[in-house]
């Protein structure tokens, strides 16, 4: 009878010969601090803020992986942030070139921002050149591309947008290693232009949807932006800024915190113009108060005049 053949003994996983602490590799690389400061600058979003953690968390789990020897090749990081204007997407895609930087997944960690007009020519040859010249410059960091939807126009045969998509998707996928794009827009024009462009959405890993502000949350926005400023409401005011915030969001092409910060610089005008017409001196308290006159003499409150203020 012959013996039994001997069992394979499975080769020593990589893993074996060392630990890596997760928590410390976020924290020496101070990606921590930097969603730290994210909690500080925006309000709410919530789903965001969980998005960022989650990926920062991969990327952790990632770099350790390759310090262990681990298989790990260059992960498909290009993502698209969807939602309305106002809502943190380009001071949330500054903290990702940030993040990704420190934990060595771009050489330089900054952003490039550009719309259709950077990339895009008016004639023939002229795409090309402009489209190559911006992803030179954000070559080792982060492109961001807003309203990124105006890159393909269907209806005009002419357009060279096409153009630029397909420079584009070749440096996405060829040098993906070296350059993260992030594509944003509004939610339902970013759904079309994927189901046009389904290149861009193959290679997109990250969705992440920008939710609207709530009335509260436009509040401490627009008290955040007064302090900064070292203004602020007096009691009459805030509340009628309250009721503001509530009239404006009704309204159409209402921005969120873009629009929050329009509405201030309005009132601090209304404020200097009021202070400017009364002889005499102020003092310091007069000249950092926001008053009810200061809000109500918006157009919002105007129940004969729908257009925003």
């Amino acid at each position: 009878m012959s013996s039994p053949s001997p069992v394979p003994i499975p080769a020593e996983s990589p893993s074996a010969s060392g630990s890596v602490d997760l928590s410390a590799i976020l924290r020496e690389a101070r990606v921590t601090e930097a969603l730290e400061q994210l909690d500080r600058e925006l309000v709410g979003l919530v789903p965001v803020k969980t998005r960022l953690r989650e990926i920062a968390a991969f990327l952790a789990v990632e770099k350790a992986r390759s310090g262990l020897g681990l298989a790990s090749g260059a992960p498909s990081l290009h993502m698209s942030f969807t939602g309305n204007p106002g809502t943190g997407k380009t001071t949330v895609a500054l903290r990702m070139a940030e993040i990704l930087h420190r934990l060595g997944f771009v050489r330089k960690g900054h952003l490039i921002a550009v719309t259709r007009d950077d990339l895009v020519g008016q004639y023939i040859g002229h795409t090309a050149p402009k489209t190559k010249e911006v992803l030179k410059r954000a070559m080792g960091g982060v492109l961001f591309i807003d309203e990124a939807y105006y890159l393909y126009r269907p209806e005009n045969e002419r357009d060279y947008g096409q153009e630029a998509i397909e420079i584009l998707l070749q440096v996405m996928e060829n040098q993906r290693d070296d350059l993260v794009v992030i594509l944003a827009g509004y939610k339902e024009r970013m759904d079309t232009f994927f189901r046009s462009n389904p290149g861009f959405s193959s290679r997109i890993a990250h969705h992440i949807d920008f939710p609207d502000y709530s009335s509260a949350e436009l509040g401490s926005i627009a008290d955040g932006m007064l302090e900064r400023m070292q203004y602020r409401f007096d009691a009459q005011a805030a509340a009628a800024f309250g009721e503001y915030i509530e009239r404006r969001q009704r309204l159409p092409h209402f921005a969120n915190a873009r629009s929050i910060r329009n509405a201030l610089d309005r009132a601090r005008l209304r404020q200097a113009s009021r202070l400017c017409a009364v002889p005499g001196s102020v003092d310091a308290l007069a000249l950092s108060t926001i008053t009810e006159q200061d809000i109500r003499a918006s157009r919002v409150f105007s129940e004969e005049n729908n257009r925003s203020d």
